[in-house]
């Protein structure tokens, strides 16, 4: 089986949703295979089009069409899109993407017997690079579970976790990449106030974030270390260091991992 032969309903098309969206065709999915729905429809049909998938007046049509639904829309906003729409679901299988709702709510939410399993994409899913951590307990068998794994793959790295872990998971890769791109707008913006062009300030910090990620992965040695074999004694990197120390930097981004879990 391939991802050609897989067909998606989304239920909500927003940032996220598109971002899913565009990996999955990129990937090889003919966009023929992918339906869509949401609340406003004038904003779905122009979402829809920019990418030649195909926009549905309700959940039912896009679920009809499709092997696998998944739910794209905001947490709180999850029971009202699918409370009408159970008995279709059971016949297919739900991913959803909604934070904070596991396995269990989703047991006793959906018809008994529907097949689901929870997600936390980051949006680098849109090129294909994203990191997709995976509720270890769900309720995928078969063919079903084969077409999921398939269709998460094909948009980055999965990682299964346990279920009382995801929060912590998420915090780093579902919501780290927002404190990255602050980085990165920030190491921008140092090198424009000293002389250096927007556009080349963006381009090169963001292929030494994508640098530094990849040997961090390849070389699998501590940050630590990676951090050490660049401070050279006396040397301008050290310097660097020690004013991001001295400005709480280390802490900060502790913080801001930590306030993403008190919000689950």
């Amino acid at each position: 089986m391939e991802l050609k032969d897989i067909r998606v309903g989304f239920i909500g098309f927003g940032n996220m949703g598109k971002a899913i969206a565009m990996g999955l065709i990129k990937a090889g999915m003919p966009s023929k295979n992918i339906t869509a729905c949401a609340k406003d429809w004038n904003k779905l049909v122009k979402n829809c089009e920019s990418m030649n998938t195909i926009p549905c007046r309700d959940v039912y049509e896009s679920a009809y069409y499709s092997d696998l639904v998944i739910v794209a829309v905001k947490p709180h906003q999850v029971e009202e899109a699918l409370e009408d729409y159970k008995e279709v679901l059971q016949e297919k299988a739900v991913i959803s993407v909604a934070a904070g709702l596991g396995f269990d709510w989703y047991e006793n939410f959906l018809d008994e017997g529907t097949q689901h399993i929870s997600i936390i994409p980051n949006t680098a899913v849109e090129v294909g690079r994203g990191v997709i951590i995976r509720e270890k307990t769900h309720s995928m068998q078969g063919e079903i579970f084969e077409k999921t794994n398939i269709l998460l793959n094909s948009l980055g790295y999965v990682e299964e976790v346990d279920d009382n872990l995801m929060e912590v998971a998420s915090g780093v890769s579902g919501c780290g990449g927002a404190f990255v791109y602050m980085f990165l707008e920030a190491m921008a913006d140092a090198a424009v106030k000293n002389g250096l062009s927007r556009k080349l300030a963006y381009k090169l910090a963001a292929e030494m974030i994508e640098g530094a990620g990849s040997l961090a992965i390849a070389s699998e040695k501590h940050p630590g270390e990676l951090k050490d074999e660049i401070c050279s004694p006396g040397g301008t990197t050290i310097c660097g260091v020690s004013a991001l120390e001295a400005c709480g930097f280390r802490n900060a981004v502790i913080e801001a991992v930590d306030a993403t879990l008190r919000k689950w």
